[in-house]
């Protein structure tokens, strides 16, 4: 695929190649993540995109990758723009925007909806995108703004999945509430990581679940 998609740059630079997959990132930054905690969300994602396997299914896909952070009402942001995955080195360059990316805000509350909405409305800059994806992280419930199941029919008007990784950190139980409230689309699923020190192997897996066509496929709803 990828000897595929050299040889049609150099046939056709100006072509507008392929893209079977757009996913957005949304990190949680609200107030009961620590600065030490943060610092574990962006490095364990930052590693998990150069997993060999995640690497090789964006660049497969010719993807394209976008991060915003979320916490309280209208304190959401898309502080990564969309970056297409032509190349092995694309995803390197990526993971590493993500490493330097500075936390936008802290000791706010927890708008998941609003992150949601956010999410979606960025979509609007990759129309080309066969498959749309939002993978969101979170140690919390929604306290603050529309709940994430308002957006339910924007997701499926506009063919968006949304995907969730529960940091369980308490007794609350985040995991069920993913299933129950955010999730939503064919095939959605959430993943749990017990506390932030499981953040790194758990969004591993995640998208590597994510990115990779026949395995999404095959995910429970």
């Amino acid at each position: 695929m990828r000897l595929l998609v050299t040889l049609l740059g150099l046939v056709c630079p100006t072509a507008v190649l392929p893209c079977g997959l757009a996913l957005v990132l949304a990190v949680d930054v609200s107030g009961s993540v620590s600065t030490h905690e943060y610092r574990i969300q962006m490095d364990g994602l930052a590693a998990a995109l150069r997993d060999g396997i995640v690497a090789d299914a964006l660049v497969d896909q010719q993807a394209q990758l976008s991060l915003i952070q979320w916490t309280g009402s209208s304190r959401q942001r898309q502080t990564i723009s969309w970056q297409a995955m032509h190349s092995l080195e694309d995803v390197s360059d990526f993971a590493v925007l993500v490493e330097q990316d500075q936390r936008r805000w802290r000791n706010f509350s927890t708008a998941i909806g609003e992150a949601v909405a956010l999410s979606i409305a960025s979509f609007d800059a990759v129309p080309q995108c066969t498959r749309r994806v939002i993978d969101v992280s979170g140690d919390g419930v929604s306290n603050e703004g529309d709940t994430p199941d308002t957006w339910h029919p924007a997701l499926k008007e506009k063919g968006i999945i949304v995907n969730a990784l529960a940091i369980e950190t308490d007794e609350t139980d985040l995991t069920a509430y993913f299933f129950e409230s955010l999730i939503f689309g064919e095939g959605a699923f959430v993943v749990t990581a017990n506390g932030f020190e499981d953040y790194p192997e758990q969004i591993r897996r995640k998208l590597q679940r994510e990115t990779t066509k026949q395995l999404s496929l095959l995910a429970p709803q």
